[in-house]
């Protein structure tokens, strides 16, 4: 394990609407507020078709080959993130939700797109004064947190 520690900045609310898309919306929020890394809470509806995605579906990460899922319908949502720069300085989002409909439940990370459907409310404590930020790991690809 590594660490590093970090002191509470600004608190942000937001009130996610119709037709507003995951991951995009929170990071572009963040780019306008210089916000550098935070933790994220979401609650709210997402619309059919919205996606995720799970790890690879043989469980390997040499060659991530993600298992991509399609939303059924219109499904209820929470999930909880992080943001944190990555080497270009750019605030990247990192949230698992899980999406249910009926008895059905689809659970990923948001980065291939999800919309919302009608309200998404977003909770957004920024993080300051730490060293944890996200860098390309080499041998999965994968843009992993480094603290």
């Amino acid at each position: 394990m590594e660490y590093t520690e970090a002191e509470i900045g600004r608190i942000f609310i937001l009130r996610l609407e119709d037709g507003d898309r995951l991951p995009e919306a929170i990071e572009n929020f963040a780019v306008n507020k210089d916000i550098e890394s935070a933790t994220v809470l979401f609650i709210g509806g997402a619309d059919k078709g919205s996606q995720v995605i799970a790890g690879p579906d043989d469980g390997e990460a040499a060659e991530p080959l993600p298992m991509v899922g399609s939303l059924p319908g219109v499904s209820e949502a929470v999930g909880v993130g992080t943001i944190f720069t990555n080497e270009e300085d750019e605030p990247k989002l990192h949230l698992h939700s899980a999406f249910g409909r009926e008895a059905k439940t689809i659970t990923g990370c948001t980065r291939a797109g999800v919309d919302i459907w009608h309200i998404g409310e977003v909770v957004i404590w920024e993080l300051k004064n730490h060293s944890a930020c996200r860098k390309i790991d080499a041998e999965t690809g994968f843009e992993l947190l480094e603290v």
